[in-house]
Formats: structure tokens, C-alpha cells, sequence
């Protein structure tokens, strides 16, 4: 059934040439091409770094669907699968330029922005690109085989868009950018991980889904047939080394969300029986920031970091912000009553 599925949609080789002029840069137009290329690169990077910053989803998901960095890597993997050196070496020149002119521009962008107006603790545009894990490759890989699908095939080339989105490649190069600009070193190359494990996935598996296809020309020699083994060895190693780091983030995000969930029972349990309730909890390594609000007398702050230090068997340093509320009960009876008053405080233990 597979082998029926792949034969009815085998790829058509009399489109190759097509297909190579559209993602290659070659033509008489090609010169046109290019800054149509430069000026949606351009424009794509503004629009992300700005939404990022804002922490816009929208806005960020519109960077991602006209940026067009997607066609040269596509012309990488295309060439690869040929043997085709000289493409291959003009098309990966052109992701590279790309790449440093995209985190340049953010950086140039974000510079006269204060650090104040930009959350790295907060803002989601940036924190879900700042530690990929196993999962940003699966879809990294799922994404690549998409759009290999999509732009061998003239009559479904309207959903390339959709794969932009998947893949995101401009918004990782924009948190790079934004990253530097005010010094979060480790932001920055977790975003940079972000955008190889793309990079590395697209090649690797669009190379795969192209080869498939059959885009596997007889007339190839030995001498191309070597380099492309030789290629696709170098992207599949590069995705083996690349997944190293991303199961171990993956690991230490799913400690940490062990480690949240039983600081929040503890928490709870020192709380049980007071008037006092969680608004928020947040735990950091070694650091806990925790919002409760209620009223009455509030629990010995002393028994929680000891409950917490009982259970990690480390320290953990407790920033508490508390809330007393007086409750006011009103009825149609009492027309006069105090106002009521609300108290917040800050304490670390």
C-alpha cells in the first residue's frame, strides 16, 4: 500500500528544472529574486523582533509566513539530493549570510530599547524559544518532510505557507538577536540551538521525503553519489549531536516541573488550615517566589523553608509576597462600615 502511495505520487522529473530555477536564484530574474529575498528577510526580521518583544503570537506568526528563508535551505536539501556541489555550497552561503544578517539586525534593532521594556522571565515568545527540547526536533523533522512535500509538487504549493509556520526559522534568529543585544548569553544560545535543530531537520528529512519521491536521477556518477552520501552523513550526524542538548534540556525541564509540583504541595500543606491561599509559585533551581494572599494570622515562614529543605536537601531561598485582605460583610441592615483595606508586603527567607 505504502509502495502504491509513493508510485502514484512519484515526482514528475520533467519539473526538476521548474523546481530548481524556483529555489536556486537562477534566470534571467534572478537578480529580482534576490532582493525580493532581501527585502521579505528584511521586513520579516523587523516584524518578529518587535513581536517577540511584545510577546505578540500573531504578530510573530506573520513573520513566520513571509519569511523566505525556507527556499534556500530547501535548495540546499534539493542539491544535496543531486550531488549538486555547486548549488548545494550557494544555497547553504545564502542560509548563512541570512542567519548573521537576521541576528545583526535584531541586535541593531533591539539596542535602543531599555532591558526593563523586555521580559525574559515572563514574555512566552521568548522563553519557548530559549530551551528546545526532543519535541522541537520531532517537529522540526515533521515540519522539513512537509515542506520537501509541498514545493516537489507544483499543485500544492499553497500550503507552504502552513510549513513556515511549523518550522518558525526567523523568531529563534530574533530572541539570538534580542538575546545579545542586552547580554542573556544563555537565552541566546538556547535560541540558537533552536534554529540548527530546524536547520539540520529540514535537510535530513526534506532530503529524505525528496530521495523518496523520487528525485534519485539515474545519470548521477559515482563522484556525486559519493558527495551526497557523504552530505547527508555530515546532516545526520549534525541532528545526532544536536539532540544530545535537547534531550537534556528536555530532561531538566521535566525535573523542574517535578520539583515545581512538589514545592506547590508542600507549600499547600503548610498553608492548610490558615486563611491563606497561592496566587503564585515559581521556582527557579534554588529559588522559590511564591504570592499568597488571605486573611488571619499567616503560618510560621520558618516551617516552610525547613519542610523544603527536608525534601530537596538543599536550601532554598524564599522570596514571599503577602497579601492580608479584610473581609467586610455588608448587608441592607448596617448602611455605614469601614472601608476596606488591602496590605501587601515582601518578605525573603
Amino acid at each position: 500500500m505504502f509502495e502504491e502511495f509513493i508510485w502514484k505520487n512519484k515526482f514528475d522529473m520533467a519539473y526538476l528544472p521548474v523546481l530548481q530555477k524556483k529555489l536556486c536564484f537562477e534566470g534571467e530574474c534572478a537578480g529580482n529574486e534576490f532582493l525580493n529575498y532581501g527585502v521579505l528577510l528584511t521586513l520579516a526580521t523587523i516584524i518578529s523582533t518587535y513581536g517577540v518583544i511584545a510577546g505578540s503570537t500573531a504578530t510573530v506568526i506573520g513573520a513566520m509566513i513571509i519569511a523566505p528563508m525556507m527556499t534556500p535551505i530547501m535548495a540546499s536539501t534539493l542539491a544535496i539530493v543531486l550531488g549538486d556541489t555547486k548549488r548545494a555550497g550557494r544555497s547553504l552561503m545564502i542560509v548563512t549570510i541570512s542567519t548573521v544578517y537576521v541576528i545583526l539586525l535584531a541586535v541593531l534593532l533591539t539596542c535602543s530599547i531599555s532591558s526593563l521594556a523586555i521580559d525574559f522571565q515572563e514574555n512566552h515568545e521568548i522563553i519557548s524559544r530559549t530551551a528546545p527540547d526532543m519535541f522541537a526536533l520531532y517537529v522540526a523533522l515533521a515540519s522539513g518532510a512537509a515542506g520537501a512535500f509541498v514545493v516537489s509538487r507544483e499543485s500544492i504549493s499553497d500550503s507552504l505557507p502552513g510549513v513556515a509556520i511549523a518550522i518558525s526559522l526567523v523568531p529563534p534568529l530574533s530572541v539570538v538577536g534580542i538575546s545579545l543585544s542586552k547580554y542573556h548569553w544563555g537565552d541566546a544560545t538556547g535560541s540558537f540551538l533552536l534554529f540548527l535543530t530546524n536547520l539540520f531537520a529540514i535537510l535530513v528529512s526534506g532530503g529524505a521525503v525528496f530521495w523518496i519521491s523520487g528525485i534519485n536521477p539515474g545519470w548521477m556518477d559515482k563522484t556525486r553519489s559519493k558527495k551526497r552520501k557523504q552530505a547527508f552523513s555530515i546532516a545526520v550526524i549534525c541532528v545526532a549531536l544536536i539532540s544530545v542538548p535537547l534531550f537534556i534540556s528536555g530532561y531538566e525541564t521535566l525535573g523542574q516541573a517535578y520539583n515545581t509540583k512538589e514545592t506547590q504541595d508542600i507549600t499547600k500543606n503548610w498553608l492548610s488550615g490558615s486563611g491563606y491561599e497561592i496566587t503564585a509559585l515559581d521556582l527557579r533551581k534554588q529559588n522559590l517566589t511564591l504570592n499568597i494572599i488571605g486573611t488571619g494570622e499567616m503560618p510560621d515562614p520558618e516551617l516552610l523553608y525547613r519542610a523544603l529543605d527536608d525534601h530537596f536537601k538543599k536550601p532554598i531561598t524564599i522570596e514571599m509576597r503577602v497579601i492580608p485582605v479584610n473581609i467586610i460583610h455588608y448587608s441592607p441592615e448596617t448602611r455605614s462600615y469601614p472601608p476596606t483595606t488591602y496590605f501587601a508586603s515582601d518578605n525573603h527567607y
